[in-house]
C-alpha cells in the first residue's frame, strides 16, 4: 500500500530554489500557458521576502529523499505571509472592501491577516486531502486574527474546501486592476476550522 505525501517546511531560501518545480506545479493546477510562466516565478520570489513568510510542499516520499526529484515527486505546495500596506494584492483588495463595506470591515478582515498566496495540487493528486493539510500546516500556530485568500470566482472544488475550513465571501465576482477573470476574496478568523487528517510534517532542512 502506497504511503501519503509527505509535507516539508520550506525555508524562503528552499523555496526560492525550488521555484521552478513550484512553478510547473502551478501551471497544472491553473492550466496556466507557458507563457505566462515568468511572471509568476518573479512574484513568488518577492513573495518570499515578505513579513512571516511560511511554505509548505507536498512530496512522494521516494525521490525528494534521494535528490532525485524530477518534478514528479512534488505534487503541491502552498505557501503565505502576513498582510501588510505597501504589498499590492493587500492594497487593491483592502481598499476595494474599505469602499463596499466601510473601514471597520476592512480593518477587522486585514488589519491583523495572514494571507494564502498560493495552495495548488497537482490535478491527478486532488481530492485527497492534500490541500486541507497543507493550508491547516501554514495556519497553525498563526498570530493573525484572520486570514485572507482570493479564488476564481464560482462553485469550484477550492471555494468548497475553503468554505469547510471556515472561509466566508468578503467579495465576490471581484475583478482585479486590468480585467481578467473575476475572483472571489474570503476571508476566514483563525484558528481555521476542521482538524486536518493526519499527515507527517518535517521542518526544513537541507
Amino acid at each position: 500500500m502506497r504511503s501519503g505525501p509527505e509535507l516539508r517546511e520550506l525555508s524562503a531560501e528552499q523555496f526560492i530554489a525550488e521555484l521552478d518545480a513550484l512553478a510547473r506545479i502551478y501551471a497544472l493546477a491553473m492550466h496556466a500557458p507557458a507563457a505566462e510562466l515568468p511572471g509568476r516565478v518573479a512574484i513568488m520570489e518577492r513573495h518570499a521576502t515578505y513579513p512571516a513568510f511560511s511554505a509548505v510542499a507536498a512530496v512522494l516520499p521516494r525521490g525528494w529523499d534521494q535528490g532525485q526529484d524530477d518534478g514528479q515527486a512534488l505534487i503541491g505546495f502552498a505557501y503565505g505571509f502576513h498582510g501588510s500596506a505597501g504589498q499590492w494584492w493587500h492594497d487593491v483588495v483592502a481598499g476595494s472592501l474599505a469602499a463596499r463595506s466601510g473601514g471597520e470591515a476592512a480593518g477587522h478582515w486585514f488589519g491583523d491577516s495572514f494571507e494564502f498566496a498560493e495552495v495548488h495540487v497537482r490535478p491527478d493528486h486532488q481530492a485527497r486531502g492534500t490541500g486541507r493539510q497543507m493550508m491547516h500546516t501554514l495556519a497553525a500556530g498563526r498570530p493573525e486574527r484572520t486570514a485572507v485568500l482570493s479564488t476564481p470566482d464560482g462553485h469550484t472544488r477550492a471555494r468548497r474546501l475553503y468554505r469547510s475550513l471556515g472561509f466566508v465571501d468578503l467579495l465576490p465576482a471581484f475583478s482585479f486592476p486590468g480585467a481578467g477573470p473575476p475572483y472571489t476574496i474570503m476571508g476566514a478568523v483563525l484558528p481555521l476550522r476542521d482538524e486536518p487528517p493526519l499527515a507527517r510534517c518535517a521542518s526544513p532542512s537541507r
